[in-house]
């Protein structure tokens, strides 16, 4: 049995959450999900308690429970709390830069790189060397900050690029000369 598939969700004050059929509406204060899942797996709300269950311990039904059970808790905390990606710029004259919505980047390319974050989305930049990615759809967040990244992804040697916060950069040692 899945461990995570058991567990229930509790839908915090505030929320609100309608099943129509296989898409699931989920409304609150942060904004407004609608995602649509497998017909097989069973989405019961129960006044502020949704359940996940399975009709059969089949390999797709066991593959699909656990999945659906996170995905329909990250839409109730999404909108409800939101979530955030913390970024950060390492290397000389890297900085970054808001500009009116637009996250500008200079990250020693011979032009600035821009960003528009998509509606529900939205980007801070509360030091020229940090860059955080706030919204309440975490698919969103996450792609948005990877899209960041990857302007330009931490190398091996000195370390130099755009890392998410604490991620660890596996350095390599340099050329030996004779």
């Amino acid at each position: 049995m899945s461990r995570i598939g058991k567990k229930p969700i509790e839908i915090p004050s505030g929320v609100t959450v309608e099943q129509n059929g296989e898409t699931l509406i989920v409304k609150g204060p942060k904004g407004e999900l609608t995602n649509t899942f497998n017909s097989d797996i069973n989405i019961n709300i129960d006044g502020n308690v949704i359940n996940v269950t399975r009709p059969s311990e089949s390999k797709e039904h066991r593959s699909m429970h656990g999945t659906t059970r996170s995905l329909v808790a990250n839409m109730v905390d999404g909108v409800s709390k939101g979530f955030e990606k913390s970024l950060e710029l390492v290397g000389v004259g890297y900085r970054a830069q808001k500009q009116g919505n637009k996250l500008v980047l200079n990250v020693g390319y011979s032009h600035p790189v821009e960003f528009e974050p998509e509606e529900g989305t939205e980007i801070e930049v509360p030091s020229n060397t940090k860059i955080i990615v706030k919204g309440y759809n975490k698919e969103n967040v996450g792609a948005l900050a990877s899209n960041i990244r990857a302007v330009r992804p931490p190398e091996p040697y000195k370390g130099k690029g755009i890392r998410y916060e604490g991620e660890m950069v596996r350095r390599k040692e340099g050329k030996t000369g004779k």
